[in-house]
């Protein structure tokens, strides 16, 4: 049974003047404006915030790893591999998880685990509201975590804190919860630019992992924030690559296929290593000890790899550089490979506070040049080179990791300026996030989201209803009623007629609407203007079924009359909401049937 007006809350107007100035029509806003200028600018004000504090972040790394292994005070990058503290190297990570531990349990919960997958649960399920007291917790416990020998980057942390300022920014003004995953998002990838100086792949991460849409109203935002991240972070550090490359041959036919197969092998890799440390995660939780101790068990099995491996301890970029530069052979890039790997998965199975990217990319840089080596031995004269093999097994394992293709090719560029690596490195990562997509359905940033229960989607595309027009998909066969005429004569008009509402007007143009439970129990002896709703909810033809569905949404209504353009507003349709889902059935290709010759399995 349908709702009266009054049931549903919808006042009356009693009079034609107030009816006259009611109507109400979808709101058109061209997609850049002057609103995106101002998210624009807080973006870029977020990404000098994002610099500088990387900038601090990364002296605070070097500072806490100069005391913890080498005692002295000094700010300057500082290698923790060439220690000289013996068996007592074992207690430095364990002290590091201890504190780490404390301040998860009197600080926040929050600051445990890789930092990206944190930032896509709050823009999913909390509005992109990050906790103001993250800013400084999480990149504290980071620095502490990594400066006392944890086998993570500072890259993951950083980008956490760079979201967590663009969060906090957008709870201290007015913005709409899509302005503030847009400044979440600013700040991850200037967090990301700085550390990096890499800002083009530190956009497509954003979209890929944090936007989840390609919009000019979101995108402008983001790539200003991490050109101006990049800026600063060249007048610290110069524009020089972080992980400069030597010029290498270009492929020919059998190298470019031997990468192509070596993403692939990548990719079967990154899956495997995604279900390994979601299974040390979960070992961690039957353990019969509390949750806050688990990162000092974890810096246990960081010290003790750590003193027969020292290469395994800290942010590792110089095994990357070297890895790169091709400065690492056999059995020392094979320990580098497993060691780093088990000393970080547990590392970060405990719930410490570190991120994935600088590890992968150590684990898939090793793994690439060992595997590119073998192949170069078995297959002289075809220029397979170990040093592109180590580029390309380091971005692919980011790719399958993370599903983030895009960015994971980009990024190895920017990282080394190295132009003749980009086809391999497409092939490569392509290769690597399909066989991963095919293995597993969620990602190493998105497993833990899906245990949860949360949905996390991946595939962009075009708005469907952005592609239809109102006109297009209204009933055109409509029953008006005359504003003059009772109540009793237009029930006589509606009887037998479909529709829940109806247009009423004066001389052809629309004064309101009519809800066919006023016209059976309102007094019939009323005209019908004096019992219609006080706003009209309409739209012209060449609105989208996008802009009708949400004015629907914000009007509360389930229909909204479709008018002329012309100087008479007059009806000439109706579109409900069945309407608009009957209508995407034409432009959704994904839901035809399969052909029987091919499963989709």
């Amino acid at each position: 049974m349908s709702e009266s007006n009054l049931e549903r809350g919808i006042p009356l107007a009693p009079t034609l003047e107030r009816q006259l100035t009611s109507l109400r029509l979808p709101e058109r806003l061209p997609t850049l404006n002057r609103r995106v200028a101002v998210i624009t600018a807080l973006s870029m004000l977020v990404a000098i915030a994002a610099a500088l504090g990387a900038q601090a972040l990364t002296r605070l790394i070097a500072f806490i790893t100069n005391v913890a292994f080498h005692q002295r005070l000094d700010v300057q990058g500082a290698d923790p591999s060439t220690n000289r503290l013996g068996l007592w190297v074992i207690a430095v990570p364990v002290v590091g998880g201890l504190v780490v531990g404390a301040m998860a349990r009197f600080g926040s919960r929050a600051i445990r685990g890789h930092g990206i997958p944190e930032a896509m649960e709050q823009i999913l399920l909390n509005d992109a509201k990050i906790p103001k007291r993250m800013t400084l917790l999480k990149p504290i416990s980071a620095a502490i975590a990594i400066g006392t020998g944890g086998p993570f980057g500072a890259e993951g942390p950083i980008i956490a804190t760079g979201g967590a300022l663009g969060s906090t920014l957008g709870q201290l003004v007015p913005v709409t919860s899509h302005e503030r995953k847009t400044l979440l998002a600013a700040g991850a990838a200037a967090g990301m630019a700085a550390t990096f100086g890499s800002p083009v792949s530190a956009v497509l991460l954003a979209i890929e992992l944090l936007l989840f849409e390609y919009r000019s109203r979101s995108l402008v935002p983001v790539a200003l924030a991490a050109c101006v991240a990049t800026a600063v972070r060249f007048a610290f550090v110069g524009s020089s690559p972080i992980f400069p490359m030597e010029s290498v041959q270009e492929p020919g036919a059998v190298a470019l296929t031997t990468y192509v197969v070596l993403g692939a092998f990548i990719g079967v890799c990154s899956v495997a290593i995604t279900r390994l440390l979601y299974a040390v995660e979960d070992g961690f939780e039957r353990l019969p000890i509390a949750w806050p101790w688990w990162p000092a068990i974890g810096g246990l099995a960081v010290g003790v790899i750590g003193y027969f491996a020292p290469r395994t301890l800290g942010v590792g970029y110089v095994n990357i550089e070297e890895t790169l530069r091709g400065d690492l052979l056999g059995s020392v890039l094979l320990t580098l490979c497993v060691a780093k790997l088990a000393s970080w998965l547990i590392a970060l199975g405990s719930g410490t506070s570190g991120g994935t990217l600088a590890p992968l990319f150590t684990i898939g840089g090793a793994l690439g040049a060992l595997s590119t080596r073998v192949v170069a031995e078995a297959l002289p004269g075809h220029q397979i080179d170990p040093r592109i093999g180590a580029l390309v097994g380091m971005a692919a394992m980011f790719a399958g990791a993370s599903r983030a293709l895009l960015a994971s090719v980009v990024f190895a560029f920017e990282c080394t300026r190295q132009p003749i690596g980009l086809l391999p490195l497409l092939g490569a990562c392509t290769a690597a996030y399909f066989v991963s997509g095919l293995m597993m359905p969620n990602t190493i940033m998105t497993e833990k989201l899906a245990r949860r229960g949360v949905r996390v989607g991946s595939q962009y595309g075009v708005d469907d209803l952005e592609l239809i027009h109102v006109g297009d998909i209204a009933t055109r066969q409509l029953v008006t009623i005359d504003a003059d005429i009772t109540v009793a004569d237009a029930r006589t008009i509606a009887a037998g007629s479909p529709h829940q509402v109806y247009p009423v007007t004066r001389n052809a143009e629309l004064l309101g609407i009519v809800a066919s439970a006023d016209l059976k129990t309102r007094d019939g002896s009323l005209n019908v203007h004096e019992i219609i709703s006080s706003f009209a909810v309409a739209a012209y033809p060449d609105h989208t079924a996008r802009e009708a569905a949400d004015h629907m949404l914000q009007s509360g209504v389930g229909r909204i009359v479709v008018i002329s353009t012309g100087p008479i507003r007059r009806p000439i349709g109706i579109v409900t909401r069945r309407d608009i889902l009957a209508a995407t059935k034409h432009t959704r290709p994904a839901l035809d049937r399969e052909p029987a010759l091919i499963s989709s399995r």
